[in-house]
Protein backbone atom coordinates (compact mmCIF):
# COMPACT_ATOMS: atom_id res chain seq x y z
CA UNK A 1 0.00 0.00 0.00
CA UNK A 2 0.91 3.26 -0.63
CA UNK A 3 -0.13 5.95 1.53
CA UNK A 4 0.80 9.33 3.84
CA UNK A 5 0.48 10.38 7.18
CA UNK A 6 -2.41 12.77 6.56
CA UNK A 7 -3.97 9.35 5.04
CA UNK A 8 -2.94 7.53 8.26
CA UNK A 9 -4.22 10.42 10.59
CA UNK A 10 -7.33 10.69 8.58
CA UNK A 11 -8.38 7.08 9.21
CA UNK A 12 -7.33 7.53 13.00
CA UNK A 13 -9.84 10.25 13.46
CA UNK A 14 -12.61 9.13 11.14
CA UNK A 15 -12.68 5.57 8.65
CA UNK A 16 -16.07 6.78 6.44
CA UNK A 17 -14.02 10.06 5.60
CA UNK A 18 -10.89 8.26 4.78
CA UNK A 19 -13.07 5.87 2.65
CA UNK A 20 -14.54 8.64 0.86
CA UNK A 21 -11.49 10.05 0.56
CA UNK A 22 -8.73 7.56 -0.13
CA UNK A 23 -11.27 4.94 -0.72
CA UNK A 24 -14.01 5.98 -3.15
CA UNK A 25 -11.87 9.06 -4.52
CA UNK A 26 -14.49 11.76 -3.80
CA UNK A 27 -13.95 14.76 -4.76
CA UNK A 28 -14.21 17.78 -1.88
CA UNK A 29 -13.61 21.21 -1.79
CA UNK A 30 -10.72 22.17 0.65
CA UNK A 31 -12.43 24.01 3.61
CA UNK A 32 -11.20 27.74 3.91
CA UNK A 33 -9.29 26.64 7.29
CA UNK A 34 -7.32 24.11 4.90
CA UNK A 35 -7.09 27.37 1.95
CA UNK A 36 -5.31 29.55 4.90
CA UNK A 37 -3.07 26.98 5.90
CA UNK A 38 -2.22 26.58 2.59
CA UNK A 39 -1.54 30.28 1.56
CA UNK A 40 0.28 30.68 4.96
CA UNK A 41 2.74 27.90 4.15
CA UNK A 42 3.48 29.10 0.58
CA UNK A 43 4.39 32.49 2.19
CA UNK A 44 6.45 30.97 4.26
CA UNK A 45 8.30 28.67 1.68
CA UNK A 46 8.56 32.06 -0.94
CA UNK A 47 10.38 33.61 2.67
CA UNK A 48 13.08 31.44 3.20
CA UNK A 49 13.82 31.17 -1.04
CA UNK A 50 17.17 32.74 -1.14
CA UNK A 51 16.77 33.98 -5.08
CA UNK A 52 19.70 35.46 -4.91
CA UNK A 53 18.36 37.73 -1.53
CA UNK A 54 15.75 36.84 0.68
CA UNK A 55 12.48 38.73 -0.26
CA UNK A 56 11.61 41.73 2.41
CA UNK A 57 9.02 41.81 4.77
CA UNK A 58 7.22 43.85 2.63
CA UNK A 59 7.54 40.83 -0.32
CA UNK A 60 6.32 38.48 1.83
CA UNK A 61 3.47 40.18 2.37
CA UNK A 62 2.49 41.00 -1.33
CA UNK A 63 3.19 37.58 -1.86
CA UNK A 64 0.04 35.83 0.88
CA UNK A 65 -2.06 38.68 -0.55
CA UNK A 66 -1.75 37.76 -3.81
CA UNK A 67 -2.06 34.23 -3.26
CA UNK A 68 -5.27 35.00 -0.87
CA UNK A 69 -7.34 37.03 -3.98
CA UNK A 70 -6.42 33.92 -5.95
CA UNK A 71 -7.74 31.38 -3.76
CA UNK A 72 -10.20 33.54 -2.71
CA UNK A 73 -11.53 33.61 -6.24
CA UNK A 74 -11.62 29.49 -6.81
CA UNK A 75 -12.90 28.70 -3.37
CA UNK A 76 -16.45 31.00 -4.47
CA UNK A 77 -16.53 29.27 -7.98
CA UNK A 78 -16.17 25.63 -6.35
CA UNK A 79 -19.03 26.94 -2.96
CA UNK A 80 -21.27 27.68 -5.77
CA UNK A 81 -21.48 24.49 -6.48
CA UNK A 82 -20.52 22.52 -3.30
CA UNK A 83 -23.37 20.79 -1.69
CA UNK A 84 -22.80 22.48 1.70
CA UNK A 85 -23.35 25.67 0.02
CA UNK A 86 -21.04 27.44 2.62
CA UNK A 87 -20.82 31.24 2.40
CA UNK A 88 -17.50 33.42 2.80
CA UNK A 89 -18.93 36.98 3.56
CA UNK A 90 -16.21 39.95 2.97
CA UNK A 91 -15.80 40.33 6.96
CA UNK A 92 -14.74 36.35 7.04
CA UNK A 93 -12.47 37.52 4.24
CA UNK A 94 -11.03 40.47 5.80
CA UNK A 95 -10.55 38.58 9.45
CA UNK A 96 -8.08 35.94 7.69
CA UNK A 97 -6.27 38.17 5.45
CA UNK A 98 -5.67 40.38 8.41
CA UNK A 99 -4.90 37.08 10.83
CA UNK A 100 -2.35 35.96 8.02
CA UNK A 101 -0.80 39.08 7.66
CA UNK A 102 -0.58 39.65 11.24
CA UNK A 103 1.25 36.03 12.00
CA UNK A 104 3.41 36.86 8.82
CA UNK A 105 4.35 40.23 10.12
CA UNK A 106 5.13 38.41 13.87
CA UNK A 107 6.98 35.39 12.39
CA UNK A 108 9.38 37.57 10.15
CA UNK A 109 10.25 40.05 13.08
CA UNK A 110 11.58 36.73 15.13
CA UNK A 111 12.87 34.26 12.47
CA UNK A 112 14.73 36.67 9.83
CA UNK A 113 15.84 34.27 7.46
CA UNK A 114 19.18 35.28 6.69
CA UNK A 115 19.52 34.09 10.84
CA UNK A 116 19.41 30.39 9.81
CA UNK A 117 20.71 27.41 7.21
CA UNK A 118 18.05 25.66 5.55
CA UNK A 119 18.55 23.04 3.65
CA UNK A 120 15.52 22.53 2.35
CA UNK A 121 11.70 23.34 1.97
CA UNK A 122 8.60 21.59 1.50
CA UNK A 123 10.68 18.64 1.26
CA UNK A 124 9.62 15.16 -0.29
CA UNK A 125 9.98 11.75 1.22
CA UNK A 126 9.29 8.40 0.55
CA UNK A 127 9.92 5.94 3.46
CA UNK A 128 9.36 2.08 2.69
CA UNK A 129 8.10 -0.21 5.69
CA UNK A 130 8.38 -3.44 5.69
CA UNK A 131 5.82 -5.94 7.66
CA UNK A 132 7.67 -8.99 9.22
CA UNK A 133 4.43 -10.90 10.07
CA UNK A 134 3.24 -10.47 6.37
CA UNK A 135 5.94 -9.85 4.05
CA UNK A 136 4.45 -6.80 2.38
CA UNK A 137 6.44 -3.66 1.63
CA UNK A 138 4.66 -0.61 2.40
CA UNK A 139 5.73 2.71 0.90
CA UNK A 140 4.94 6.02 3.31
CA UNK A 141 5.34 9.45 1.66
CA UNK A 142 4.92 12.85 2.72
CA UNK A 143 6.43 16.52 2.74
CA UNK A 144 8.35 18.68 5.19
CA UNK A 145 8.08 22.19 5.72
CA UNK A 146 11.50 22.99 6.37
CA UNK A 147 14.59 21.02 7.18
CA UNK A 148 17.72 23.54 9.01
CA UNK A 149 20.95 22.32 9.52
CA UNK A 150 21.59 23.43 13.28
CA UNK A 151 24.68 25.28 14.35
CA UNK A 152 25.53 22.03 16.08
CA UNK A 153 26.34 20.38 12.89
CA UNK A 154 22.50 18.50 13.36
CA UNK A 155 19.42 18.64 11.49
CA UNK A 156 15.86 20.26 12.22
CA UNK A 157 12.95 19.60 11.03
CA UNK A 158 10.03 22.35 11.53
CA UNK A 159 6.51 21.77 10.57
CA UNK A 160 4.56 25.25 10.62
CA UNK A 161 0.49 25.08 12.30
CA UNK A 162 -1.74 27.91 11.95
CA UNK A 163 -4.26 26.28 14.77
CA UNK A 164 -4.81 27.82 18.06
CA UNK A 165 -5.09 24.88 20.10
CA UNK A 166 -1.30 23.92 21.45
CA UNK A 167 -0.32 20.40 22.36
CA UNK A 168 1.55 19.25 25.79
CA UNK A 169 4.87 18.36 25.50
CA UNK A 170 4.26 15.05 26.19
CA UNK A 171 2.18 14.74 22.88
CA UNK A 172 5.08 16.45 20.78
CA UNK A 173 7.51 13.83 22.30
CA UNK A 174 4.87 11.14 20.64
CA UNK A 175 3.68 12.92 17.87
CA UNK A 176 2.95 10.70 14.98
CA UNK A 177 3.53 13.10 12.06
CA UNK A 178 7.22 14.05 13.62
CA UNK A 179 8.12 10.48 13.83
CA UNK A 180 7.43 10.09 10.01
CA UNK A 181 9.01 12.69 9.70
CA UNK A 182 11.83 11.32 11.25
CA UNK A 183 11.92 8.72 9.20
CA UNK A 184 11.61 10.14 6.37
CA UNK A 185 14.99 12.21 6.66
CA UNK A 186 17.33 9.47 7.60
CA UNK A 187 15.90 7.73 4.37
CA UNK A 188 16.54 10.60 2.68
CA UNK A 189 20.28 10.61 4.20
CA UNK A 190 20.58 7.42 6.02
CA UNK A 191 24.51 9.11 7.71
CA UNK A 192 22.31 11.11 9.82
CA UNK A 193 22.45 9.66 13.33
CA UNK A 194 18.95 10.16 15.26
CA UNK A 195 20.35 11.61 18.20
CA UNK A 196 21.06 14.65 16.07
CA UNK A 197 17.63 14.97 14.64
CA UNK A 198 15.39 17.85 16.49
CA UNK A 199 11.73 17.43 15.57
CA UNK A 200 9.98 20.68 16.22
CA UNK A 201 6.26 22.18 15.78
CA UNK A 202 6.06 25.84 15.23
CA UNK A 203 2.63 27.43 15.97
CA UNK A 204 2.22 30.40 13.99
CA UNK A 205 -0.77 32.61 16.29
CA UNK A 206 1.08 32.19 19.51
CA UNK A 207 5.18 32.27 17.91
CA UNK A 208 5.83 29.28 19.90
CA UNK A 209 8.32 26.32 19.24
CA UNK A 210 8.38 23.32 20.71
CA UNK A 211 10.74 21.27 20.04
CA UNK A 212 11.55 16.89 20.71
CA UNK A 213 14.05 14.63 19.83
CA UNK A 214 13.37 11.38 18.71
CA UNK A 215 14.20 7.80 19.91
CA UNK A 216 15.53 4.44 18.77
CA UNK A 217 12.65 3.00 20.52
CA UNK A 218 10.29 5.57 19.58
CA UNK A 219 10.98 5.62 16.23
CA UNK A 220 11.11 1.81 15.76
CA UNK A 221 7.03 2.02 18.17
CA UNK A 222 6.32 4.52 15.26
CA UNK A 223 7.07 1.68 12.81
CA UNK A 224 4.72 -0.68 14.17
CA UNK A 225 2.17 1.76 14.69
CA UNK A 226 1.63 2.63 11.40
CA UNK A 227 1.77 -0.69 9.55
CA UNK A 228 -0.38 -2.19 12.66
CA UNK A 229 -2.71 0.87 11.39
CA UNK A 230 -2.33 -0.16 7.57
CA UNK A 231 -2.90 -3.89 8.97
CA UNK A 232 -6.00 -3.05 9.76
CA UNK A 233 -7.17 -0.57 6.71
CA UNK A 234 -5.98 -3.81 4.59
CA UNK A 235 -8.26 -5.86 6.51
CA UNK A 236 -11.30 -3.62 6.77
CA UNK A 237 -11.11 -3.71 3.07
CA UNK A 238 -10.50 -7.28 2.53
CA UNK A 239 -13.12 -8.53 4.50
CA UNK A 240 -15.70 -5.70 3.52
CA UNK A 241 -16.11 -4.42 6.83
CA UNK A 242 -17.75 -1.24 7.53
CA UNK A 243 -15.67 2.20 8.05
CA UNK A 244 -17.17 3.56 10.92
CA UNK A 245 -17.53 7.88 11.00
CA UNK A 246 -16.74 8.80 14.26
CA UNK A 247 -18.76 12.15 14.54
CA UNK A 248 -16.74 14.76 16.88
CA UNK A 249 -15.79 18.70 16.48
CA UNK A 250 -14.23 17.95 13.46
CA UNK A 251 -17.16 17.52 11.27
CA UNK A 252 -18.21 20.73 11.14
CA UNK A 253 -15.30 21.26 8.99
CA UNK A 254 -15.62 18.09 6.95
CA UNK A 255 -16.68 18.22 3.19
CA UNK A 256 -18.09 14.69 3.50
CA UNK A 257 -20.65 15.66 6.01
CA UNK A 258 -23.88 15.80 4.02
CA UNK A 259 -22.99 12.26 2.22
CA UNK A 260 -22.16 10.50 5.72
CA UNK A 261 -24.03 7.89 7.49
CA UNK A 262 -23.45 9.96 10.79
CA UNK A 263 -25.39 13.36 9.32
CA UNK A 264 -26.49 12.90 5.84
CA UNK A 265 -30.18 12.54 7.62
CA UNK A 266 -29.94 15.88 9.07
CA UNK A 267 -29.70 16.85 5.26
CA UNK A 268 -32.64 14.32 4.03
CA UNK A 269 -34.47 16.04 6.60
CA UNK A 270 -33.84 19.67 4.31
CA UNK A 271 -34.88 17.96 0.79
CA UNK A 272 -38.56 17.31 -0.30
CA UNK A 273 -39.68 14.70 2.02
CA UNK A 274 -41.13 11.64 0.50
CA UNK A 275 -43.42 8.67 2.41
CA UNK A 276 -40.69 7.21 3.90
CA UNK A 277 -38.62 9.94 4.97
CA UNK A 278 -41.91 10.57 6.95
CA UNK A 279 -42.87 7.70 8.46
CA UNK A 280 -38.73 7.39 10.05
CA UNK A 281 -39.65 10.79 11.13
CA UNK A 282 -42.98 9.83 13.04
CA UNK A 283 -40.78 6.40 14.88
CA UNK A 284 -38.20 8.51 16.04
CA UNK A 285 -40.09 10.95 17.61
CA UNK A 286 -41.87 7.89 19.60
CA UNK A 287 -38.80 6.92 20.29
CA UNK A 288 -37.58 10.12 22.16
CA UNK A 289 -40.74 10.38 23.70
CA UNK A 290 -41.04 6.94 25.03
CA UNK A 291 -37.45 7.67 26.36
CA UNK A 292 -38.16 11.01 28.52
CA UNK A 293 -41.03 9.13 29.71
CA UNK A 294 -38.67 6.36 30.79
CA UNK A 295 -35.97 8.79 32.23
CA UNK A 296 -39.13 10.32 34.32
CA UNK A 297 -40.40 7.46 35.34
CA UNK A 298 -37.23 6.31 36.63
CA UNK A 299 -36.36 9.48 38.76
CA UNK A 300 -39.86 8.99 40.21
CA UNK A 301 -39.03 5.34 41.05
CA UNK A 302 -36.03 6.35 43.14
CA UNK A 303 -37.53 9.05 44.57
CA UNK A 304 -39.88 6.77 45.48
CA UNK A 305 -37.75 4.08 46.74
CA UNK A 306 -35.89 6.95 48.87
CA UNK A 307 -39.45 7.33 50.99
CA UNK A 308 -40.53 3.44 51.04
CA UNK A 309 -36.86 2.74 52.79
CA UNK A 310 -37.37 5.89 55.34
CA UNK A 311 -41.01 4.52 56.18
CA UNK A 312 -39.52 0.69 56.47
CA UNK A 313 -36.55 1.85 58.61
CA UNK A 314 -39.04 3.88 61.09
CA UNK A 315 -41.15 1.07 61.45
CA UNK A 316 -38.84 -1.56 61.90
CA UNK A 317 -40.09 -3.43 58.67
CA UNK A 318 -38.29 -5.54 56.38
CA UNK A 319 -41.22 -5.55 53.65
CA UNK A 320 -44.40 -4.16 52.84
CA UNK A 321 -47.20 -5.20 51.19
CA UNK A 322 -49.44 -4.21 48.00
CA UNK A 323 -52.68 -6.52 46.40
CA UNK A 324 -49.98 -6.34 43.54
CA UNK A 325 -47.08 -7.80 45.17
CA UNK A 326 -44.52 -6.60 48.07
CA UNK A 327 -41.35 -4.87 48.82
CA UNK A 328 -38.25 -6.22 50.07
CA UNK A 329 -35.59 -4.63 51.94
CA UNK A 330 -32.04 -6.50 51.34
CA UNK A 331 -28.79 -5.39 52.84
CA UNK A 332 -26.05 -5.61 50.28
CA UNK A 333 -22.68 -5.79 51.28
CA UNK A 334 -19.19 -5.28 49.33
CA UNK A 335 -16.15 -6.29 50.65
CA UNK A 336 -12.36 -5.51 50.32
CA UNK A 337 -9.85 -7.89 50.35
CA UNK A 338 -5.75 -8.28 51.52
CA UNK A 339 -4.85 -9.59 48.68
CA UNK A 340 -1.64 -10.51 49.92
CA UNK A 341 -3.16 -12.46 52.40
CA UNK A 342 -5.18 -13.92 49.62
CA UNK A 343 -2.41 -14.97 47.64
CA UNK A 344 -0.53 -16.66 49.98
CA UNK A 345 -3.81 -18.86 50.24
CA UNK A 346 -4.27 -19.38 46.74
CA UNK A 347 -0.78 -19.77 45.36
CA UNK A 348 -0.07 -23.18 46.91
CA UNK A 349 -3.59 -24.19 45.21
CA UNK A 350 -2.71 -22.85 41.89
CA UNK A 351 -6.01 -20.71 41.61
CA UNK A 352 -3.89 -17.00 42.20
CA UNK A 353 -3.70 -16.71 38.49
CA UNK A 354 -7.75 -17.01 38.33
CA UNK A 355 -7.82 -13.61 40.26
CA UNK A 356 -5.86 -11.91 38.00
CA UNK A 357 -7.84 -12.04 35.22
CA UNK A 358 -7.48 -8.65 32.86
CA UNK A 359 -10.03 -6.12 32.99
CA UNK A 360 -10.97 -3.66 29.92
CA UNK A 361 -12.72 -1.38 32.09
CA UNK A 362 -9.61 -1.27 34.26
CA UNK A 363 -7.36 -1.23 31.44
CA UNK A 364 -9.25 2.08 29.66
CA UNK A 365 -8.40 3.73 32.72
CA UNK A 366 -5.31 3.03 33.00
CA UNK A 367 -4.90 3.92 29.35
CA UNK A 368 -5.81 7.62 29.91
CA UNK A 369 -2.61 7.20 32.55
CA UNK A 370 0.06 6.33 30.27
CA UNK A 371 2.29 7.81 27.53
CA UNK A 372 1.02 8.02 23.69
CA UNK A 373 3.79 5.41 22.61
CA UNK A 374 2.91 2.87 25.58
CA UNK A 375 -0.87 3.31 23.89
CA UNK A 376 -0.27 2.56 20.78
CA UNK A 377 1.59 -1.15 21.56
CA UNK A 378 -1.77 -1.74 23.89
CA UNK A 379 -3.94 -0.60 21.09
CA UNK A 380 -1.76 -3.27 18.43
CA UNK A 381 -2.69 -6.21 21.17
CA UNK A 382 -6.05 -5.68 20.60
CA UNK A 383 -8.70 -7.76 19.36
CA UNK A 384 -11.78 -7.53 18.12
CA UNK A 385 -13.97 -10.30 20.71
CA UNK A 386 -17.68 -9.54 20.00
CA UNK A 387 -19.31 -7.01 17.73
CA UNK A 388 -22.68 -5.25 18.57
CA UNK A 389 -25.07 -2.37 17.08
CA UNK A 390 -25.49 0.27 19.65
CA UNK A 391 -28.57 3.15 19.55
CA UNK A 392 -26.93 6.34 21.55
CA UNK A 393 -30.16 9.08 22.32
CA UNK A 394 -29.11 12.42 22.44
CA UNK A 395 -31.33 14.63 23.93
CA UNK A 396 -31.58 18.24 22.83
CA UNK A 397 -32.02 21.48 25.48
CA UNK A 398 -29.52 19.02 27.89
CA UNK A 399 -32.34 16.58 28.52
CA UNK A 400 -29.96 13.65 29.97
CA UNK A 401 -28.94 10.74 27.22
CA UNK A 402 -28.76 7.32 27.73
CA UNK A 403 -28.27 4.13 25.95
CA UNK A 404 -30.09 1.34 24.23
CA UNK A 405 -28.22 -1.73 22.88
CA UNK A 406 -29.25 -4.38 20.57
CA UNK A 407 -27.27 -7.50 20.16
Amino acid sequence: MRTSYSAIQTYLQCPQKYKFQEIEKIPAAKSREAIFGTLVHSALKFMFSRDPLFPTLDEVVHHFRQGFLKAREAFEKESAIDSLKRSWTAEDQKLYLERGITMLKKFYEKNAPWNYSVVDLESRFEVALTDEKTGKTHVLAGIIDRIDKTPEGGYEIIDYKTSKRMPSQENVNNDLQLSLYALGLQKRWPHIKTEDIRLSLYFLPHQEKLSTVPTGDGMEGTKTHVLGTISEIESRIAENKAFEPMPGPLCDWCAYKPICPAWRHLYKKQEVRSKNQGEIESIVKEYFTLKSTLQQSEKRLEELQKEIRVYMDTQGLTRVFDDRGMISKKIVQRYEYDFEKIKALLSPLGKWEDVLKADSTKLQKVMREVSEEVRRAIEDARRVEKEYTMLHASFNKSVPEEDTTSE
